[in-house]
């Protein structure tokens, strides 16, 4: 069942909920509509991004009076995000387009059942997948990774799942490395204290915590091959093949050849229409706004909204992109 709340309840507890996100608490007695939304851990780009938008839409959607006071809340990103909107849990939540199609037809981490709630409000911006180890590990290619100690990110993540996608390319399984299951956040800090060999991320470019640690720390990026990327791709289809550019982290000097898809905002089939309607409308009318806490804001376009979106369309954000002339599904 979804919290959104038609109704304001008491002056305090309002007070409380409308400061988040640099939003300024309206009067009590107007009517409020919160809108949560599930993002990631503070070191990615999703807990950032995601509090942007959440200031968009509550500076400028409103239905039938009510403002919609949208929050971002940290979290352990798209499985996670993925199961809180399957309960009706939260709002919205941020995801990759693979998992947001895997919950949805019930594949992979999801075998135990579909996701079949999920609606797609759009696709935000395109996500670089990395590798990174200390410049002096002597690890040079994805090979050498075997008997290493690697963070896959948390037990049930997406990066959690393309790591062993990744690792079949190279004819390895999970058992061949010591997997570690730390946060994004934590494993950051366990490879800059030689606690751990690599780990995988999925973030924008640059993605702030893999930079702050290249300022104080010598590392590289691991690249994949052409033929590793068509490999990935034929179990992965909504992986796309990128560059990482040389000069994006400190010490980087050639483009680093992998792997990409995009970032999906993802509602579920409870959220009323015309509440998904103005929080796509804020997200897409507001480029310029969502460019200025993060680079990866200005890939947050309308005319590429629909880009990797595979589940259904809600009917809100439909209604939105028809006005615009977007067919969508």
């Amino acid at each position: 069942m979804s919290h959104i709340s038609w109704k304001s309840k008491a002056a305090a507890v309002l007070a409380g909920l409308c400061v988040a996100v640099g939003t300024v608490a309206p009067a009590a007695s107007a009517d409020r509509i919160f809108f949560g939304i599930a993002t990631g851990s503070t070191g990615g780009v999703y807990y950032p991004l995601g509090g942007m938008i959440a200031q968009v839409i509550s500076n400028s959607a409103e239905v039938n009076g009510a403002r919609v006071i949208a929050t971002a809340e940290t979290g352990n990103a798209s499985v996670a995000n993925a199961r809180l909107l399957q309960n009706g849990s939260i709002e919205a939540g941020m995801m990759g387009a693979d998992i947001a199609d895997q919950a949805y037809r019930g594949a992979a981490q999801f075998a135990d059942g579909a996701v079949t709630n999920l609606r797609a409000i759009g696709a935000l911006f395109p996500e670089t997948v990395q590798v990174v180890v200390r410049a002096d590990s002597g690890i040079k290619s994805f090979q050498d990774l075997k008997g290493k100690r690697v963070s896959s990110g948390p037990a049930g993540s997406g990066m959690y799942q393309l790591f062993g996608d990744v690792l079949g390319v190279f004819g390895m399984k999970r058992e061949d490395v010591s997997e570690d299951f730390s946060s994004f956040s934590q494993a950051v800090d366990k490879l800059r204290d030689g606690n751990i060999d690599a780990f995988f991320a999925i973030g924008g470019l640059p993605t702030v915590s893999i930079q702050d640690l290249a300022s104080s720390h010598d590392i590289r990026l691991l690249a994949l091959t052409d033929e590793d990327i068509a490999k990935v791709r034929e179990s992965q289809p909504y992986y796309a093949a990128t560059v990482v550019p040389a000069g994006t982290y400190e010490g980087q000097g050639e483009d680093i050849k992998t792997l990409a898809l995009r970032a999906l905002l993802v509602t579920h089939d409870g959220v009323e229409d015309d509440v998904i309607y103005e929080v796509a409308k804020a997200i897409y009318e507001n480029n310029d706004t969502l460019s200025k806490v993060h680079v990866q804001g200005k890939n947050v376009k309308l005319e590429t909204a629909l880009e990797s979106v595979s589940i259904p369309v809600h009917p809100g954000a439909k209604r939105y992109y028809e006005e615009k002339g977007i067919k969508a599904e």
